[in-house]
């Protein structure tokens, strides 16, 4: 196993603590701010008892409003010694002290002292900071003004000089493509595009390498990554029947529409109220799906409506820690017991989605299709052409049927006739039998008509169907009619999508509990955000542009958060999913608020962002850190440098099969099934529903996109390690680390397998063994590989050689793995070593690390 950087424990360590370099000391002195410094205090040691929530508080006081506070005697503003909440905190006495023991809550000796300065100067409050629209706060001066790109640095350095830090080095162009490549496209750059890169001596080079992987549309599938996990989208329902669905056709429509920088504001219209626009495209009706990616569940003990309200709950929290960054669901059952939302804003909230045509489970479509309306059926050329076919068939079918039908009906009307007595045994509807026990001379013209008419049909309903077996052309043209409601039903992509079509009443329920209503409610956004335009439609449609408006303080923050989280493995605002009064501080504060009203000065487009951010100097600094940086800010918040993380699961398979020339580009499509573990899908063969095998892919379909992998929810890919479930909205992930993400890595059939490919490459790349080893190493991690990194290589390799020499089956066998044919001129041993020599640098730090 080659390493080519371990990074020391203690180093791990550090980089896991919190921040240290956080002026505390330097704070003491300074002006104290509520949000920075006392909120946070009160809000995770108080409030959950004296806060908002009236059924959870204590003593009648609450802590989150001053003027209650101050009226209880619990702040004495200018006297901190009267007020009732030093004398508590300080107290002694285990009866009287706060917080009480039993809470597991402590305050330190400095936030005890933090809070009797603050009454001592006042007691003064202040709303939240993420409530309050954000104002593009003027530039701040620095002293390194070569350094600065883009007004971004200036925010940055200034933190920086402030604390007494410098920025790190420009990375070297190697690092800087290879980073950019990662982040823009997921992908690995080829050797020929570092070459060019680093031979490209004219100013804008590095723009240019930018704007071309803007331009690329591998761009949308990267970034796609990240929204398909806050929609919570796969490929099937959940729960026992887990069927599949149709909604990949949601995720080629976002995969277009970052691709084409549809502006934010739109992107959020669109998937929040795309089906409620005037004349709706099929692109906009589509993008409604973005609600329409919950679970489903189909199972014989759920409750319809229950499920249905499952789904509302999943709805506004999806949209609230999407697009507000709020927990929201904590208002399901009772006020938010730390932000201004209300059990009854919740329900107002909810009222927009309370009017889709839905029953809350889905309907079966074939053993492997399960759905729920409404949908938009979208049949491909190929279904098309396919459903034409059946046609002509069965029109074919249907002459040859219809002779010999129209020759037994004449029979059977003749029997039917002349049955008399016995007409009550033919079965026929008791309005015909008692006109067919009529002689013909007492039948009026319109009981001869309806006579005709109605044996006609009686005879194609009922009858029919009995001679199918006798007459093989019927029986042949129902078998066709049969396949073609199948193959409609099985093979027509119909993808779930949002409808207004039923209103209902909406009411608050009690503890959330779908069967207890309480008041009834119309619809609403939370009354402690900006209301909703006077013209505003109260539906959807009104919710996603007031998501959207200039001055809403959240939408446009929650969304550069996530920009500056992608670019930098961590957001402005650490806890991206949070920005109530629980959330972090954000450090660099007026940065974010800069941020977020430029993302709206143009035009909230989000490619404009990106560009942005990745051409400032700051994202272009060296990631490499000193034991006494990561000493002082382990976590790097203060960005004194380039983040540094592991690459997530999908980019890693990709990288695996970019880099052995495996990789099919296609854009788009139905997902596809690459290798997994044998009968992967067993567990959840316990009925004889439908078939659970798994349909593993052949050919090209293999080595697709990771994104286009067939996404189950009850057992997602096993090679995709810390991914989300797709089961709830997720907009952070964590990165873990164990021995599973190396045995993945070191025997999951796609990365072997692509080891074995590229090493056929290089053994065809030169006929020396450095230059094979040059070529492998530069088609993974890109750079050239120094001395010392071809030593290492070289004794890898003669190591494996020896082995596999020795061990003929060995080779063969390590060779066999995958479906890719092997030149079976090469030599095993070698092809095997140098095989071996791939997968270590595969699974090298360097390249699976995103520098």
């Amino acid at each position: 196993m080659l390493f080519r950087r371990l990074l020391p424990l203690a180093v791990c360590s550090l980089a896991l603590a919190p921040a240290a370099l956080t002026a505390d000391a330097a704070r003491a002195e300074d002006a104290l701010d509520f949000n920075r410094d006392i909120r946070p205090i009160l809000s995770e040691n108080c409030f959950y008892c004296h806060g908002q929530d009236g059924n959870k508080r204590q003593a009648d006081l609450r802590l989150d409003v001053r003027d209650v506070a101050v009226d209880h005697g619990a702040l004495v503003p200018g006297d901190a010694g009267a007020s009732e909440l030093v004398q508590r905190i300080r107290s002694n006495d285990a009866d009287l002290l706060m917080p009480p023991p039993d809470s597991n809550r402590r305050l330190s000796d400095q936030q005890k002292a933090m809070l009797e300065r603050w009454i001592g100067e006042g007691a003064a409050y202040a709303d939240h900071w993420a409530y309050v629209a954000p104002v593009r706060p003027p530039l701040p001066p620095v002293e390194r003004t070569e350094w600065v790109r883009s007004p971004i640095d200036l925010f940055v350095l200034a933190r920086l000089e402030a604390a007494g830090l410098q920025p790190s080095p420009e990375a070297d162009r190697a690092t800087l493509i290879r980073r950019l490549s990662f982040d823009l496209i997921g992908l690995p750059p080829t050797p020929a595009e570092v070459d060019a890169f680093l031979a490209d001596e004219r100013p804008g080079a590095y723009e240019r390498l930018v704007d071309r992987l803007l331009a690329s549309p591998h761009y949308g599938e990267r970034m796609a990554l990240a929204w398909l996990d806050a929609a919570r989208y796969a490929d099937s329902n959940g729960f026992q029947q887990d069927g599949d669905t149709w909604q990949w056709l949601w995720r080629d429509w976002v995969v277009r529409a970052l691709n084409e920088d549809l502006p934010f504001d739109q992107f959020t219209i669109w998937q929040l109220a795309g089906d409620l626009l005037p004349d709706a495209t099929i692109d906009q009706r589509i993008a409604s799906g973005f609600n329409r990616n919950h679970l489903l569940n189909g199972e014989g003990g759920a409750i319809p409506e229950e499920q249905r309200f499952v789904i509302l709950f999943d709805r506004i929290d999806t949209t609230a820690t999407t697009w507000l960054g709020l927990t929201m669901a904590c208002a399901q059952c009772h006020d938010h017991k730390y932000d201004p939302l209300t059990q009854r804003d919740y329900y107002r909230m909810l009222d927009g989605f309370n009017r889709l045509p839905e029953s809350g489970t889905p309907q079966f479509f074939s053993s492997r299709i399960r759905l729920a309306p409404p949908l938009l059926e979208l049949p491909t050329a190929e279904n098309q052409a396919r459903i034409a076919q059946f046609e002509a068939r069965i029109a074919e079918a249907d002459i040859k049927a219809r002779e010999l039908a129209d020759a037994a009906y004449a029979g059977w009307r003749e029997a039917v006739r002349g049955a008399g007595a016995a007409i009550d045994g033919l079965g026929l509807p008791d309005e015909l039998a008692t006109i067919a026990r009529k002689a013909e001379g007492e039948r009026t013209d319109d009981e001869r008509a309806r006579l005709e008419s109605g044996l006609r049909k009686h005879f194609d309903d009922k009858v029919r169907a009995a001679l199918a077996g006798k007459l093989p052309p019927v029986q042949q043209l129902e078998d066709l009619k049969k396949q073609l409601a199948a193959y409609r039903a099985d093979q027509i992509p119909r993808v779930m999508i949002m409808s207004d079509e039923r209103p209902r009443e909406t009411h608050v329920l009690e503890r959330g509990e779908y069967l207890k209503p309480l008041e009834k409610v119309a619809f609403g956004t939370p009354e402690f955000l900006p209301p909703l335009a006077a013209d505003a439609p109260p539906n959807r449609l009104g919710l996603a542009r007031w998501l959207v408006a200039p001055e809403h303080p959240l939408t446009a923050r929650v969304q550069v958060n996530r920009i500056w989280q992608h670019f930098f493995g961590a957001g402005i605002v650490k806890t991206s999913e949070d920005f109530g009064v629980q959330s972090e501080y954000p450090l660099h504060r007026e940065l974010l608020d800069w941020l977020a009203v430029e993302f709206q000065h143009r035009g909230w487009s989000v490619k404009t962002m990106h560009r942005l951010v990745v051409t400032s100097a700051t994202y272009r600094q060296s990631s490499r850190a000193t034991p006494e940086r990561l000493a002082s800010d382990g976590e790097n918040r203060f960005v004194w440098r380039s983040s540094r993380f592991r690459l997530p699961a999908m980019l890693l398979r990709d990288t695996a099969l970019a880099s052995s020339g495996l990789l099919d580009r296609r854009i788009g499509g139905q997902p596809v099934y690459p290798y997994q573990p044998d009968d992967v899908w067993e567990p959840l063969a316990i009925t004889k529903e439908r078939d659970f095998t798994y349909p593993a892919s052949k050919g090209r379909d293999l080595y697709r996109r990771s994104l286009y992998t067939f996404w189950r929810r009850t057992v997602s890919p096993a090679n995709m390690f810390d991914a989300s479930n797709r089961q709830t909205c997720r907009v952070r992930l964590a990165t873990t680390s164990t021995p599973l993400h190396a045995l993945t890595t070191l025997n999951d059939p796609t990365w072997v397998e692509a080891a074995r490919v590229l090493a056929e490459q290089g053994l065809r790349s030169a006929d020396d063994l450095d230059g094979r080893l040059t070529y492998v190493w530069r088609r993974v991690l890109g750079r050239t590989p120094a001395p010392r990194d071809l030593e290492l290589l070289r004794r890898s390799y003669e190591k494996q050689l020896a082995v596999f020499a020795a061990e003929p089956a060995a080779a063969a066998e390590f060779l066999s793995v995958g479906a890719a044919a092997r030149d079976p001129s090469l030599d095993a041993a070698t092809h095997a070593a140098l095989t071996a020599v791939c997968l270590a640098i595969l699974n090298l730090d360097e390249a699976v690390t995103r520098e």
